[in-house]
């Protein structure tokens, strides 16, 4: 119970906080999710870079299809999540529109602690996860617990969402208390989750001399990849079009 009760503390302390180290830039808040388009068509490399640097643009007002099916293959393997919009409509329609974009390609799991959480969502480009940091998530309401295997966003308060998200590797029914919402589920691939590489801990996002929360941001993938070798990586994250 105390190691949990101290893995809950840092979360509150650090990487819920995530975008907090980005401070000092304003943006224009992407536009709510209201279009239908289950079935938009995929981005050129081009068009997807265009739309990160754009976040006010309709794009980000595409609605996700019901339920979500994404593929994150990682440097361990795959993990499949399925995101039911009904859970969380504000948080899926934002990762589904963000994977469309590519925003999570190439870009690390930060943020591993061992038998709690997997934590991702920094993008592997500066200046897009500096904009991004900025641009907040309306809240939505919890209609499932924080089991093993759920993804949930990281925050301070439900306002403050952006795009870091995380993987439950157990049960935490300390973090209903607190607000954090599931948008859905591994459905495929846990071991993977449960295998990504944990012994980094907190570091990335600690004071300095251990870390550097504010480098973090400011370099991205370039200041992990220095000084965090071993952090595992998201290759891609693909949505899976209906059949």
């Amino acid at each position: 119970m105390a190691t949990k009760a101290r893995n809950v503390f840092r979360f509150i302390r650090t990487g819920v906080a995530a975008g907090a180290f980005a401070g000092g830039i304003t943006h224009p808040a992407p536009a709510q999710a209201v279009s239908r388009s289950p079935q938009a068509a995929p981005l050129t490399p081009a068009q997807r870079q265009a739309m990160l640097r754009a976040p006010s643009n309709t794009f980000w007002s595409t609605r996700a299809p019901d339920t979500v099916t994404a593929d994150i293959q990682t440097s361990r393997g795959t993990i499949t999540v399925e995101l039911p919009r009904d859970w969380a409509p504000h948080g899926v329609d934002r990762f589904y529109n963000l994977a469309r974009a590519g925003y999570f390609d190439d870009s690390r799991f930060y943020r591993v602690v061992y038998a709690f959480v997997a934590q991702f969502g920094i993008a592997g480009d500066p200046t897009i996860a500096r904009l991004w940091s900025q641009q907040k998530l309306r809240p939505d309401s919890a209609r499932t617990p924080n089991a093993r295997g759920t993804i949930a966003y990281a925050q301070t308060k439900p306002t403050d969402r952006t795009t870091n998200l995380f993987i439950n590797l157990a049960d935490n029914k300390s973090l209903d208390s607190l607000g954090f919402v599931p948008i859905g589920r591994v459905v495929q691939g846990m071991e993977v989750a449960d295998s990504l590489y944990s012994r980094y801990g907190e570091m990335t996002m600690a004071d300095p001399p251990f870390g550097d929360g504010k480098r973090l941001y400011r370099e991205s993938n370039k200041y992990m990849d220095a000084e965090y070798p071993k952090l595992d990586r998201i290759l891609k994250v693909t949505i899976r079009r209906d059949r």
